[in-house]
């Protein structure tokens, strides 16, 4: 599980650092403080990913047949 956390984590901490980095750029307010805020933005980007690769590791792995309302498969003969 944790070769597929790593990959994941590697889509996902880039998504969202990219997402941090247009919020930063595009509102006048923070462009202004960009070279001080990109860098703790997608610092908190590659933090954030870190359970949450862990978590759609976990799903990924568990197939989906354990998913939320998967079916159940029936019994009978």
């Amino acid at each position: 599980m944790f070769k597929i956390a790593a990959v994941v984590w590697i889509v996902l901490a880039t998504t969202l650092a990219g997402v941090g980095l247009l919020v930063v750029v595009t509102i006048p307010s923070l462009a202004g403080k960009a070279q001080f805020l990109i860098p703790i933005v997608c610092g908190a980007a590659v933090v954030v990913a870190m359970p949450l690769s862990y978590a759609v590791a976990r799903r990924i792995s568990l197939g989906p047949a354990m998913g939320k309302g998967a079916a159940r498969p029936s019994s009978t003969a």
